[in-house]
């Protein structure tokens, strides 16, 4: 294998659309015109800090605006180019149509490495990034509203929206400038686990499937699955928290920075986390085999494997050795465009990044409507639910007094019932809802269509759909 030139992340975002529009019918002037980022802002700041001037290199790239404002995250790490912020907003597009996201595709990056920074340095940094990018309208809440991603998190948009807040006094609507943030900042419940969550979610509606279980080789529930889990970030740590805990899937396998640790009998999220974060890795933890080399157990005997970290992590060095029968694409690009192929080949059945994480955006767009709309959901509703649910209740219970009390309500139902929705209830409902109906929407066209014979390319299909059928209505 070798002897084969492993893609660019860019290059197998391309090759993966090229393969889904020669499948469609569209003009070649609407195909280009989906195909290019619209526009790439590249900014070099200085921030003085420790006694000397330091210059910072960060981007924002808007791939489409075929809807506005654009949504995208803003990632800190070295590795930030502006290739690699291209080609995650063109997937941030597709995403956003896929599940329904009023949004167009965004994405911004800044060249550093967090972990070196102090936490009033990285305040300076973020606000002075903020600056540059809002003075030119990039981020704003009818224009670009980003979100957190690698290395970034509800502290930074903190500071962003803040910045922008300070520099906007007038903008009734400056929380919604950001998504992502703390609750008492204007955030919404639920958003830091949304990725994670709505990973779970794709499975569940992925194992209701008799058919689709089937492509993979898989039966039954997910109940007892073997998962092996490739970082234990905010998204990799949700979706494994989840799973083991409400759906009864065994965590044999993590993989993290320092090394990779397996155990047939599964871990204990919360206390491998915990773990990890008290000595910055999983070397050493009591329990479990643990390997230097953690890609080594991406090439172990499990059901379903998450890899929930970087692209490119399942490429053409490795793609042959990988055993698992189902991969669900936690991160964004894990799977290179050659490793895609391989795997297709050998059945094994790829639930796509591009619907896998749209966790995130989805609930970026309820915090998003919650912020315009200045009000939490379920504020008004909730306890009028409870109300009416409480006139069902009393009729039960005169009726089992009547009867004698041969029967009675169990006090569980009474609880479950009688409690209305609140925020979080509400999200995790919408989470759920769009979830559903997007893996609904791919999986027609996979099982549909002959010339279809995976995820993601119904996945592109579906998305580039949507978003040329948004430029014919606008009359570009």
């Amino acid at each position: 294998m070798s002897n084969l030139k492993e893609p660019s992340f860019r290059e197998s975002v391309d090759m993966m659309f090229n393969r889904a529009v020669a499948l469609m019918d569209l003009s070649p002037g609407l195909e280009e015109k989906i195909r290019v980022c619209n526009a790439t802002y590249t900014v070099r700041f200085g921030v003085r800090l420790r006694g000397a001037m330091h210059t910072f290199t960060g981007y924002r790239s808007v791939h489409s605006e075929h809807m506005e404002p654009v949504k995208g995250g803003i990632r800190y790490s070295l590795g930030v180019n502006q290739d690699e912020v291209e080609a995650l907003a063109a997937l941030m597009t597709y995403k956003c149509a896929l599940v329904e996201a009023p949004f167009g595709g965004s994405k911004g990056g800044l060249c550093i490495d967090p972990r070196q920074y102090e936490e009033h340095e990285l305040e300076l940094i973020t606000r002075r990034f903020a600056y540059e990018l809002a003075k030119r309208d990039l981020i704003h809440p009818s224009q670009n509203v980003p979100a957190p991603d690698m290395g970034t998190g509800e502290r930074e948009m903190a500071w962003i929206a803040d910045q922008y807040a300070r520099m906007n006094t007038t903008d009734i609507n400056s929380r919604a400038c950001v998504t992502g943030k703390p609750l008492n900042a204007g955030g919404i419940a639920g958003r830091v686990e949304a990725t994670g969550r709505g990973v779970q979610y794709a499975l569940q509606e992925f194992f209701r499937y008799e058919e689709d279980k089937a492509k993979a080789g898989l039966s039954g529930t997910l109940d007892g699955k073997r998962v092996i889990v490739q970082g234990l970030g905010n998204v990799g740590y949700h979706a494994a928290k989840f799973l083991s805990e409400e759906d009864g899937c065994k965590i044999v396998g993590v993989i993290e920075r320092d090394g990779g640790l397996f155990d047939e009998n599964g871990f204990d999220i919360e206390d491998l986390r915990a773990w990890i974060e008290k000595h910055d890795g999983v070397d050493g933890y009591p329990t479990g085999r643990y390997i230097k080399d953690g890609a080594k157990y991406l090439e172990e005997e499990c059901d379903i494997l998450i890899p929930a970290a970087l692209e490119g992590v399942i490429n053409l060095s490795n793609a042959e050795n990988v055993k698992a029968k189902l991969i669900i694409e936690a991160a964004n690009g894990p799977v290179t465009a050659g490793a895609d192929e391989i795997l297709r080949k050998k059945g094994t059945v790829i639930i796509p990044d591009m619907y896998a994480n749209a966790g995130g955006v989805t609930v970026s767009y309820f915090e998003w409507v919650k912020n315009l709309s200045h009000i939490r959901f379920g504020r008004m509703q909730r306890r009028q639910e409870e109300a009416r649910h409480q006139l069902v209740v009393d009729q039960l219970e005169m009726l089992s007094e009547s009867m004698g009390k041969a029967w009675t309500l169990d006090p569980k139902f009474k609880e479950k019932y009688l409690r209305g929705a609140g925020e979080l209830e509400l999200v995790r409902s919408g989470l759920d809802d769009t979830m559903r109906i997007a893996y609904q929407s791919m999986r027609e066209v996979w099982h549909e269509r002959d010339d279809v014979s995976d995820l993601r390319t119904a996945a592109y299909l579906v998305s580039i759909g949507k978003v040329a059928a948004s430029y014919r209505a606008k009359g570009l």
